[in-house]
């Protein structure tokens, strides 16, 4: 069993409040636009991170985090990339992809916009958690915690860190 923290599109801000909402996590999953290498190794300091780069993330993060990642969690085949669109409406090179070899989870960011849904066509869990940075057009900043327990996904948690200053 594992406890994740998801976020996404930080923009170079780190809320201090998400290390107490991912004390009890096992791992810390971003979506990209990190916005900054310190940024993504005060989150690997903290907890084991997995990562993807964003469309406003430089170089130094390009290095460190791929486009896309796809690996297997528990009994879960997870896909991270930053650009992925929701259900039905993916990004068309994305689109492709979930077809070839549908995972169980699929998580993306930079929508800004928290989308937690279940696509029927491909049997698999979408997860956008939404912005936990400060610039953007979201009024709201959000984080997600939930468990992955063998091929079960649960006690998906939406955490408000308050209004986007």
């Amino acid at each position: 069993m594992l406890r994740i923290g998801l976020l996404s599109d930080t923009h170079h801000f780190l809320d201090e409040n998400i290390f107490r909402h991912f004390d009890a996590c096992d791992e810390i999953w971003h979506a990209g636009d990190f916005g900054t290498a310190q940024l993504a190794q005060r989150l690997s300091s903290f907890k084991p991170l997995r990562g993807v780069y964003g469309n406003i993330d430089g170089q130094d993060i390009r290095s460190l985090y791929p486009e896309k990642l796809r690996w297997t969690s528990e009994e879960v085949n997870v896909y991270m990339t930053h650009i992925g669109g929701y259900p039905p409406r993916y990004n068309p090179t994305v689109k492709k992809e979930l077809q070839a070899n549908p995972p169980g989870l699929f998580i993306c960011g930079h929508s800004h916009i928290l989308k937690i849904m279940y696509d029927d066509k491909l049997n698999c869990l979408h997860m956008n958690p939404g912005a936990a940075g400060n610039q953007g057009w979201h009024q709201v900043r959000t984080i997600v915690r939930f468990t992955i327990d063998g091929k079960d996904m649960r006690d998906c948690e939406v955490i408000e860190l308050g209004r986007r200053s």
